[in-house]
Order: structure tokens, then sequence, then C-alpha cells
């Protein structure tokens, strides 16, 4: 996709996704279960359809007694990828998550993370030292109360992040609606979008009843 006046756009981004896991979402309950896994469902099949870099990262997930995958939402998705697996709560520590970034060559990084406060914060603050844009997507990310999600977003924004939600992410790379990239996010849209999810199906429906053509599909 060519370069749009938007600041985010399908070749310059890296989505990275830290521990949407089960147990770090059961004692997260700043933002509802079914919402939470929702939208960041909905923002991982709209990278992965359009080719956007995915990174997905665990805490504790193997290795003791109990294990805690990714939500299988996000497993399905992606069903090739292994997430990055660590002992650590700050996932920017890593080695192997900052080297799966460094792979990409791109300096713009999409971060949502559970819990909002401790590993999206904690990473988000090393990404921006190191020299990235970061934006981080706040209704895709939870805390442990209302108020420490909110304090992690006043200190990630002070600090140079920028809040951002999961449609507002996917509107930007995808601007033109009559493109073949907000067609390939159609059903994402449809199925995870909310309200929003309302009106395509009304305007579909119009179509299926031959009460209004698509028009083409321009660049």
């Amino acid at each position: 996709m060519a370069n749009n006046a938007n600041e985010l756009t399908t070749d310059n981004s890296v989505l990275v996704l830290i521990d949407h896991q089960a147990a770090i979402a059961m004692v997260s309950p700043s933002l509802r279960t079914e919402i939470l896994v929702n939208n960041v469902a909905g923002l991982a099949a709209a990278a992965k359809a359009l080719g956007v870099p995915t990174i997905l990262t665990t805490v504790g997930a193997k290795g003791s007694l109990l294990a805690d995958p990714v939500f299988k939402e996000l497993a399905e998705i992606f069903p090739d990828t292994v997430p990055i697996d660590r002992t650590t709560t700050h996932a920017w520590s890593d080695p192997r998550v900052r080297g799966a970034i460094e792979a990409t060559g791109r300096k713009r990084l999409i971060m949502a993370g559970i819990a909002t406060e401790v590993c999206l914060a904690q990473s988000v603050l090393s990404a921006l030292k190191d020299g990235y844009e970061v934006y981080f997507v706040s209704d895709c990310s939870a805390g442990v109360t209302q108020e420490a999600h909110e304090d992690a977003k006043v200190r990630m924004t002070a600090a140079g992040a920028r809040p951002i939600n999961w449609l507002a992410v996917i509107s930007e790379w995808t601007p033109e609606v009559m493109s073949p990239e907000r067609a390939a996010i159609v059903n994402v849209l449809s199925q995870r979008a909310g309200a929003s999810s309302l009106w395509i199906d009304y305007v579909f429906a119009q179509v299926k009843a031959g009460i209004v053509s698509v028009p083409p599909v321009t660049r």
C-alpha cells in the first residue's frame, strides 16, 4: 500500500501485542474481558489481513505448573506464530523481542498489552528511550484497576507515546474505503467493530437485495 497522509500506514507499522493471556486478563478488569478480547482480536486480524508485522509475547506461559497461552482468538489468527515467552514483566528487556522488531526495519510501533501499568508501560517507555515512535492502543489494553490503567496512559503520553484506539489504527491503515485494503478487512469490521458492524451489515444487505450496487474498487 502506498503511503498516505496518515501517520500510520501498513508499510511503516509494527504491531506488538504484550501478554494477552487468560490469567493476566482475569486480574486486569479495567476493561470488560469480552470487550478486550474482541478488540485485540479485531486489531490482530486486520494486521494479519493487511500484512502488518505482528509480534506476540507472553509471560510465564509455559515452564511452570500452570500454562497460560495467548487468547485462543489470537492463536487462531496466527496459528504458525509461537509467542515469545519470558519470565520478566518487561518484554522490551528480552533481546528476542527487540530482535524481532529490529528485523522488520520499522521504527513505528503500535503496542497493546496487559496489564497497562506494568507489562505495557515498561515496554512503551523503553521503546521510546530507544528511539522508536510508539502508539499505545488503550482499548486493547487493561489495568488491574481503572485508576491504574488511566495513570499508565498519562505516564506513557507524558513520555511521548500517543494514545489511540483499535478502530482508529485500522482506519489509518485503510483510509480509502473503496481500496483493496479496506475490502480485505470488511469481514473483520463486520465481526468485531461494534456499532460500526451494524452499519456494514446494513450496507451489504442493500447490496444483496439489489437496491444499490457496489462501486468499483479504486487504488
